[in-house]
């Protein structure tokens, strides 16, 4: 382990049991998910303080194990993303984790910002872009080289925004003949619509620049995609570079993040958040509550998925799946009895397909205890254990709401 930098008992003073927890996607390549432990390994010896590596899925340990093994060793965790822009997994399921850590163990836990735009990235960028170029033969001073950068795609707006600004930061002030973004997946443009646009610019060479953490399926598909292009196109050379994998700029960026959680400074783009304003062609998506159901499905979507080649990010979701709200004033009406009365029920069923999953706070104080039932969008207010039966009977097994129960529906 290497020494910290001087300036860390300084920025560490006063949290003797202070730890980090680093979180990554997870993947189903081993090499990716090692990828994030050995940044959490190389953050440790930064900041001087233990760092532990969590993943959202795929690997483990999973968020709340994490919390788990941290909470009998730590009295304060900060939360620190591999997430590389705003989507709703920083939006939603990770705060979510945190919630239910908190409600769980005593813990001070401070959530940080994800890698975002950052100088430090840009940096690396260029030096992904002139690896590229030295292994085409090519020089931006002197040939028309266009780069692409391109992310994975998301259904959040706010988060395929910033790969613009990130490919736009990266045009500025250098000599590349043009800076465009796309995307693997998701959104548009896609890679392939970028690179065929490209080709009638005519430029001498193409860079295409995978804008991923870990080498992961899409990582190579960006590289097969670039080289299909190149085939197609004898007059164009191109390559794609690498991922920015455990490139130690990056440990600028955690450590930035890291602090900005710990002084309460961290700053998200909430002006540009799907799930708190209306947005054009967004507008279903707003409001907390909803949000956290979309998150809450997306926890169990990813189980059983076979057929990785085909289609590395498909869902088995369960049919149903039930929120039940755990928080101080719901708990103190019941919840807990109401959630364990609900997993014994869907336990002794023969045809129920549901999630029975622990919830923070569903903004119904005073109403409770809730849950809410999804996708159906269906809450339920003053439910008791005892009406574990019917909802599980009526509702998860033959789809009939519980109409005496109902509190709202979305």
């Amino acid at each position: 382990m290497s020494t910290p930098d001087d300036t860390t008992p300084a920025s560490t003073a006063g949290f003797d049991d202070e730890a980090v927890l680093l979180i990554g996607h997870g993947s189903r390549r081993e090499k990716s998910n090692e990828q994030v432990r050995h940044l959490a390994a190389a953050l440790e010896s930064r900041l001087g303080i233990p760092v532990d590596a969590a993943f959202l899925e795929l690997a483990k340990p999973a968020i709340d194990e994490a919390f788990a093994h941290l909470a009998p060793v730590a009295s304060r965790v900060t939360v620190v993303h591999c997430s590389l822009f705003a989507a709703s997994h920083v939006k939603n399921d990770v705060p979510l984790a945190i919630e239910q850590a908190r409600a769980e163990h005593d813990l001070e836990i401070d959530n940080g910002a994800h890698l975002g735009v950052h100088p430090a990235i840009l940096d690396l960028l260029d030096d992904r872009a002139t690896a590229v170029e030295r292994e085409l033969g090519v020089d931006r001073a002197d040939d028309d080289v266009a780069v692409v950068v391109c992310g994975r795609g998301s259904s959040d707006p706010d988060a395929n925004g910033d790969v613009y600004k990130l490919a736009r930061l990266l045009y500025e002030g250098r000599e590349f003949d043009r800076v465009d973004a796309s995307f693997v997946g998701v959104t548009e443009p896609t890679l392939e619509e970028t690179l065929h646009g490209l080709s009638k610019h005519r430029p001498d060479a193409v860079v295409v620049l995978p804008y991923m953490l870990g080498d992961g399926v899409l990582t190579q598909r960006v590289r097969e995609w670039t080289a299909d292009f190149d085939d197609d196109y004898p007059y164009v050379d191109a390559l794609a570079g690498d991922p920015l994998g455990t490139d130690s700029r990056l440990l600028d960026v955690f450590a930035d993040r890291w602090q900005e959680a710990r002084t309460d400074s961290v700053s998200m783009s909430c002006d540009t958040c799907k799930y708190k304003v209306d947005l054009e062609g967004y507008e279903e998506d707003i409001g907390g509550a909803r949000a956290m159901l979309r998150a809450l499905a997306h926890q169990e979507a990813h189980a059983d998925r076979e057929d990785v080649d085909d289609d590395p990010h498909s869902h088995d979701a369960p049919a149903k799946h039930v929120a039940v709200c755990t928080n101080q004033t719901c708990a103190k009406m019941g919840s807990p009895a109401v959630l364990e009365r609900l997993r014994q029920e869907v336990r002794d069923s023969d045809h129920c397909d549901a999630r029975i999953t622990r919830s923070s706070c569903l903004g119904r104080c005073g109403d409770g205890p809730m849950i809410a039932v999804y996708p159906d969008g269906i809450w339920y207010g003053g439910v008791e254990d005892d009406d574990a039966e019917r909802i599980v009977g009526d509702h998860l097994d033959r789809d009939r709401i519980v109409s005496d129960l109902v509190d709202q529906t979305l």
